[in-house]
């Protein structure tokens, strides 16, 4: 989730044309289009597997410390506490934030090309161990907290988080399992201008279960299978109705920015940010912000600023901000996370690779996009999907991103063009045997029914 960085105060919003105006001014021409890749991991003591907590010799603000001290980092503050790390202007390496349990997610910068994620994604990592190592603690790739209840599971002290911790059990079954107990992997991608916006929504959202069959990596809660290949997607399906899902309404006719602007302005805020604090004003309407009716805030008047917060609070399973955030995906390891931009830059940032994923999709009803939504999480690639397994999808799908990929022809020093980062999704639509799987088939063989291994086996 995203962290809120001290600017200067950004432009009162005079009407919904201004929102409108705000979208589209992501717009960038296609010699622009850049990739950003944000990645979540579980923090976890090497020695006991035990969850890391915010304080403490060897918690999480120790490990911040610890890249700060090694590796040039600059806190990011809210009151005395850490709560992201930031590069000094003009270096790379994007954003480290907390997830709400101290999952450690990078959001990295807007990149030109997979080979460059893939250097900053190495380098984020290398760092990290550095400073983990040294406290005896280690990171999870996995989608889903394998061993640890909801009750055991640490709070990071973040505001905004308290805010959600108070208002997600009012809205659904399963938020603060979501908030505590997942960790993901995310594609950012620009667009050209709205009916490219449209195009790349439409296939984003409809492909988005296909992606998620194909990283899926959390089969296991509380010590035990749980039924699902992916957890973290099963939960989101009860977490807050009013900002997840698959947005049917992209799909009519007349979707443009202002049916977007239009579906956000009527989800309920969370917070609003002033003077260094976040007020709760969970379940309150952005249009009585803009009325400056408010409760509890009278007369005050949202910026652009508080704009992009509330779009962050919306959750679908592809989210419109100034560029397009993909977000189905199960946390993994290493190569996973370059594999997810690979697959979502190959679909959609060439044209005629666009246009066959498009025609893959293009006559699925909503019906069906949703009963993918739903089964997904428990079946993966074994969905039923008319008539046939949804590998076969995944497979067409995979092999469209390759094509685009090729199509790119961007390559590193070693003349490799992008298409050696989608490999691992290229094996897991060949054999059919997800990350998932691996991890069920070793839990009943080799590790004879007991989850811990996984903390060596999916560690970075």
């Amino acid at each position: 989730m995203s962290t809120r960085l001290e600017t200067a105060p950004s432009e009162l919003v005079g009407s919904r044309d201004d929102l409108v105006a705000w979208i589209e001014a992501g717009a960038k021409p296609k010699a622009q289009w850049l990739i950003g890749t944000e990645h979540e991991k579980f923090v976890f003591e090497r020695a006991t597997h035990a969850p890391v907590p915010y304080e403490g010799p060897r918690g999480i603000r120790a490990l911040m410390m610890g890249l700060m001290d090694c590796c040039g980092w600059d806190p990011v503050m809210e009151g005395a506490n850490i709560i992201a790390l930031k590069k000094a202007p003009g270096k790379p390496g994007g954003t480290v934030s907390l997830e709400p349990a101290g999952q450690f997610e990078l959001s990295g910068a807007p990149l030109a090309d997979l080979h460059q994620t893939a250097a900053e994604t190495h380098q984020h990592l290398e760092e990290a161990l550095r400073a983990a190592g040294r406290l005896g603690l280690a990171f999870l790739g996995a989608g889903f907290s394998p061993r640890w209840t909801l009750r055991e599971t640490p709070q990071m002290p973040k505001a905004r988080y308290d805010v959600m911790t108070r208002y997600m059990p009012k809205v659904g079954s399963r938020g603060l399992d979501m908030m505590y107990r997942t960790s993901t992997i995310q594609t950012n991608l620009d667009f050209a201008d709205e009916a490219d916006m449209v195009r790349k929504l439409r296939v984003g959202l409809a492909l988005q279960p296909v992606a998620t069959a194909l990283f899926a990596s959390s089969p296991f809660t509380d010590g035990k299978p749980n039924g699902f290949k992916s957890m973290r997607s099963e939960v989101w399906r009860d977490t807050d109705r009013s900002r997840t899902g698959m947005l049917p309404f992209v799909f009519e006719s007349g979707m443009g920015y202002e049916a977007y602007v239009d579906y956000a302005l009527g989800v309920p805020m969370y917070f609003v940010y002033r003077d260094g604090r976040y007020i709760d004003v969970a379940g309150a309407s952005f249009r009585d912000f803009m009325a400056g009716k408010l409760p509890g805030l009278d007369g005050e008047r949202p910026t652009l600023d508080d704009w992009s917060d509330h779009l962050t609070t919306l959750f679908p399973e592809v989210r419109l901000k100034r560029f397009m955030e993909m977000r189905g995906a199960d946390g993994g390891l290493e190569p996973m996370i370059t594999a997810l931009s690979a697959f979502w830059t190959g679909l959609l940032y060439d044209g005629a690779s666009l246009e066959a994923a498009w025609s893959l999709v293009a006559d699925w009803t909503a019906e069906e996009r949703q009963r993918l939504r739903d089964e997904v999480p428990r079946l993966a690639l074994d969905t039923p999907f008319r008539g046939t397994p949804l590998i076969e999808v995944a497979r067409e799908a995979v092999a469209i991103a390759r094509q685009g990929l090729a199509a790119r022809g961007r390559l590193d020093a070693a003349g490799r063009d992008e298409r050696c980062y989608l490999e691992p999704v290229e094996a897991i639509a060949e054999s059919g045997r997800t990350t998932a799987d691996e991890m069920l088939a070793r839990y009943h063989g080799a590790w004879k029914g007991r989850v811990d291994p996984v903390f060596e086996a999916y560690a970075f």
